[in-house]
């Protein structure tokens, strides 16, 4: 009941700090709604703030929330999140999504990040981005289950990350199947490491950049929060020598998602996902196993290898209103190669999560997660897969 009380605590908080920033054309008239207060102007943007608006090309709002979770404590976070349509003239195509997003707490971690998805043509072309940059007190355990389940390996340091990722997928053959080019780079820093030999000697400052191809096939019926549809998609990319990567290395990425309805509100939802890295990887850009997509609940990086490949499953219930509830089961491993991975340690993951439809179809989470010797608070945008 603890969880349960501290989790609707933090929806509450979550409301109550919700605010809109929307620019507004017409002229407004003085009445009785100009002299409304604060809280009622909350309530009233609480109420409303899912009404889709076919009119409004650019539909901006800002929320601000408090959050916990294990790796970084008691912090705030800020989304500034818009949903806008690149063509106005053809509503029934997939609108667009920006997101700028950030995060301080008290141990001194901060992040800020963008990150968006515009769609063209009548969705037959599709762009994805995503920069961030963080700053965090980090634990590190080594690489591969052995040295990860050694909490004697605990170690901490300060990690800088600064990372960019970009895709552009064009349809073809298909209406549902896209190809396209993607590019990545990617710079972290380990700071107050004074033995590196859990980072296998590697330098502390890591520099990946890559480029590549992804093909995808997309049937959902909301990028978003799909309620029904499947999704896969394999990425292949390359991180060679001449690009400037001291450690050279290519990496396959795949992910598959199904989703179906059960009975009235309840939907199912499915994904598998790998990722396989080849070649000298650096320590920087091992294949992690949780993070707040995947596993949800590891300590991201706590375990982490050349490859990893995680299963989930989870059932999303709307409740009422705008609220609604999701439980999932999940396992993972990671493992040196791509055959160690059916002879690796199985890790298990649970957990339970609330939702708030923040605009139409587009949810804030809440999600506490489960799994072997290891919990944590998650929030975030959109739903995990």
């Amino acid at each position: 009941m603890r969880l349960v009380s501290r989790v609707v605590s933090f929806i509450i908080l979550l409301i109550a700090f919700s605010a809109e920033a929307t620019n507004h054309n017409d002229s407004l008239s003085i009445d009785s709604s100009s002299r409304r207060n604060i809280f009622q102007k909350i309530y009233d943007y609480v109420a409303s703030a899912n009404d889709p608006d076919p009119g409004k090309k650019f539909d901006f709002s800002i929320i601000c929330a408090p959050y916990y979770m294990q790796d970084t404590s008691l912090g705030i976070a800020v989304v500034a999140a818009g949903i806008f349509q690149n063509d106005t003239t053809n509503f029934s195509a997939p609108p667009g999504q920006i997101s700028l997003y950030a995060e301080a707490s008290i141990t001194g971690y901060y992040k800020v990040g963008i990150e968006g998805s515009n769609h063209f043509n009548g969705d037959r072309i599709k762009l994805y981005y995503d920069a961030s940059f963080e700053s965090m007190s980090a634990h590190y355990w080594g690489i591969g289950y052995d040295q990860n389940r050694n909490d004697a390996n605990e170690v901490k340091y300060r990690r800088l990350n600064a990372s960019v990722t970009a895709a552009l997928s064009f349809n073809v053959i298909t209406p549902h199947l896209y190809v396209g080019p993607i590019i990545n780079f990617d710079y972290t820093e380990g700071k107050n490491i004074t033995d590196t030999k859990l980072w296998n000697y590697q330098r502390r400052k890591i520099f990946s950049g890559g480029i590549g191809i992804g093909v995808s096939y997309d049937s959902r019926d909301n990028i978003f929060n799909a309620y029904k549809g499947l999704y896969a998609s394999i990425n292949q990319t390359f991180l060679p020598k001449f690009i400037g990567n001291r450690y050279p290395f290519t990496v396959t990425e795949a992910t598959l998602c199904n989703y179906f309805q059960v009975w009235k509100g309840g939907i199912i939802a499915s994904q598998l996902h790998a990722r396989m890295t080849y070649g000298d990887t650096p320590w920087s850009m091992m294949s992690k196993l949780g993070d707040s997509y995947t596993m949800r609940g590891y300590w991201e990086g706590r375990y982490n290898d050349k490859c990893v490949a995680d299963a989930t499953l989870e059932l999303r219930q709307h409740l009422f209103s705008r609220f609604g509830m999701v439980v999932w089961g999940g396992v993972g491993c990671v493992a040196p190669t791509v055959k160690g991975i059916f002879k690796s340690h199985a890790l298990w993951n649970a957990g339970v999560g609330l939702r708030w439809e923040f605009k139409h179809r587009v949810n804030l989470r809440v999600d506490y997660g489960f799994g072997e010797h290891q919990n944590g608070l998650v929030f975030s945008i959109n739903e995990a897969f």
